[in-house]
């Protein structure tokens, strides 16, 4: 019983990590292995939100189109966790 209860306050606090070799393979497959002057590389759904850790749900973005991505996430993801 005491052991769910700490999974389940760990699982609530999980923190979303962005694997580095997924994004590696995703800046190799688009042509720019050492990134993009200018530009982010963001998710499509964002892990929060249940998407994937891999270059299929990875997209160049500006930094500012970022920027405001992630604010619509935030708002987003905060509605699909109630």
């Amino acid at each position: 019983m005491r052991k769910v209860l700490i999974l389940l306050l760990l699982s609530s606090t999980v923190c979303f990590a962005r694997s580095r070799a997924a994004k590696h393979t995703f800046e190799v497959e688009t042509g720019y292995p050492k990134g993009r002057h200018g530009y982010l590389v963001e998710y499509r759904v964002p892990l929060a939100c249940g998407g994937a850790d891999a270059p299929y749900n990875m997209q160049w973005q500006t930094i500012a189109d970022g920027k405001a991505q992630a604010k619509r996430d935030r708002k987003r993801c905060k509605k699909h966790a109630r």
